[in-house]
């Protein structure tokens, strides 16, 4: 009897060992064939080839990429099928549109043209933009126009929490709707974690309509948990529009006490900008609610003669193309004087590394700022990684040091300016629903080349060799950060 078993056991752990490999084969063969970003696949092959079994259910948790299988799609959508004319219509005529405007404008054309045809994202023309700069600012013009008006108010937020900003939102929001104003809200499932019960029913109980973006729920998780909606924007009555990086909490007014005071930039839109924000917040009520609200009783007609181009980029799972990254790029690779970035999260594709250090040591002179503290601490440690590699490159990197800086944007050149909810990070151009506002007038690019530059006093720029010398704890760190923030 003992005898046998000595064979079997070897027998049993051989057959173990093969599927064992096996199985990590197949599943290094299946995240190869997703053909994603190269760090990315790096990362997961890794991770499920030191921790299988967790590596395993992760990957099929929050690693798939369903842009590619077209797990979020949008065809069908009347409002998608009135986009793609009328930027048809717009490339037919876009040499003759940008006929008047300076030859600094017309160089950022190439951009214009790309977010036309990978986003359908409209040129619009007669816009006035006001350039909001942290919380008190910010909340102060939302609620004004929140307060104004009488028709329909439509909101979506990554992050709604309970608190004094949240309750006075909720406060003018529940007004409104006894008064027989429209409110429809989409709130993100997981950034909205904390919402009350209490919140949400006294809004519907007001006749407001709220939905939850994506629900996590157990049986769903492996679809849903890792694609989020970071935007935030706001439309009301047609007349005005919000969008930029302040969620709706406290700490974008107060602070908290791990980081401080939260620094931010916001924009108030009016004119033909805020249609095409409302697109977006109209083919996502579609997306959570299943009801395709008629995009013809919210049109308006545009009074405003103040002329601004400017173009709303939305990104997601549910686009063919990482139109906000493309943009990026595009900005970045035709950069002729200068390239400012301000990001609270800096995790690089390798395109985006390549065209920054390609600009920098093109004689573009390149300035990235970053938190000196933040809200994570792997996401700082996948941060800090990149620095060496920007500082060889000839890029000043800064690290803001009154608070946190939280805001988005890319300024370049004087004549092109990015602002919203996008980061400079791999969940932002690959995972998350994002949009931004693009625009292309010297007097919104001054004023916010203004606000950069006055940051910059409240920042110590990074130095090479003070760099290098660095504590060799922190050096393993942040390698090891940079391995695991792709998949973060």
């Amino acid at each position: 009897m003992f005898p046998e078993l000595f064979p079997q056991s070897i027998s049993w752990n051989v057959t173990f060992t093969f599927l064992y490999i096996l199985t990590i084969v197949f599943m290094v063969v299946l995240v190869v064939q997703q053909r994603g970003n190269p760090a990315k696949t790096m990362s997961w092959i890794l991770v499920i080839s030191f921790i299988p079994i967790a590596g395993i259910i992760l990957y099929f948790y929050i690693g798939k990429n369903y842009r590619k299988e077209k797990l979020f799609s949008r065809k069908g959508l009347k409002d998608l099928e009135n986009l793609s004319k009328m930027s048809e219509r717009q490339m037919h005529n876009f040499e003759e549109r940008i006929l008047d405007y300076t030859e600094e404008i017309k160089e950022k054309k190439s951009i214009m043209k790309l977010l036309l045809n990978s986003n359908k994202a409209l040129l619009t023309e007669y816009n006035q933009v006001e350039v909001l700069i942290d919380g008190k600012n910010t909340f102060r013009s939302i609620l004004q126009s929140l307060e104004q008006a009488k028709q329909y108010i439509h909101m979506e937020y990554y992050i709604i929490e309970d608190g004094h900003i949240g309750n006075m939102i909720r406060d003018v929001l529940v007004r409104k709707a006894r008064e027989g104003v429209k409110v429809r809200l989409i709130y993100d499932d997981l950034g909205s974690w904390s919402l009350s019960s209490e919140f949400i029913e006294s809004l519907q109980k007001a006749g407001a309509e709220l939905y939850a973006f994506m629900p996590v729920r157990i049986i769903y998780l492996a679809n849903k948990i890792n694609y989020r909606n970071h935007r935030k924007i706001i439309v009301v009555d047609g007349k005005e529009g919000f969008v930029g990086g302040l969620n709706i909490a406290d700490r974008y007014v107060s602070g908290n006490k791990e980081v401080g005071s939260w620094h931010d930039t916001h924009l108030k839109l009016q004119g033909e900008a805020v249609q095409s924000l409302h697109s977006v917040f109209l083919i996502d009520w579609y997306f959570v609610s299943g009801e395709q609200l008629d995009w013809k009783q919210f049109k308006r007609r545009n009074t405003h003669t103040n002329k601004c181009l400017v173009q709303i980029a939305a990104s997601g799972p549910d686009s063919d193309w990482a139109s906000i990254m493309q943009a990026y790029f595009t900005a970045i690779a035709t950069a002729r004087k200068y390239i400012y970035i301000a990001s609270p999260y800096f995790i690089p594709n390798e395109s985006i590394l390549t065209a920054l250090t390609t600009a920098s040591l093109s004689g573009v002179e390149v300035r990235i700022m970053l938190p000196a503290y933040s809200d994570n601490r792997i996401l700082r440690w996948g941060t800090m990684s990149y620095v060496g590699d920007l500082l060889e490159a000839g890029i000043h990197v800064h690290h803001f040091r009154k608070g946190f800086t939280h805001s988005k944007l890319m300024l370049v050149d004087d004549v092109f300016c990015s602002v919203g909810t996008a980061n400079m990070d791999i969940r932002s151009f690959d995972q998350n629903f994002e949009v931004n506002a693009i625009i292309y007038d010297q007097g919104v690019c001054s004023q916010i080349k203004e606000g950069f530059l006055k940051d910059l006093k409240f920042c110590s720029e990074a130095n090479l060799s003070e760099w290098e010398n660095r504590s060799r704890f922190k050096h393993w760190g942040e390698s090891f950060a940079r391995i695991f923030t792709p998949l973060l």
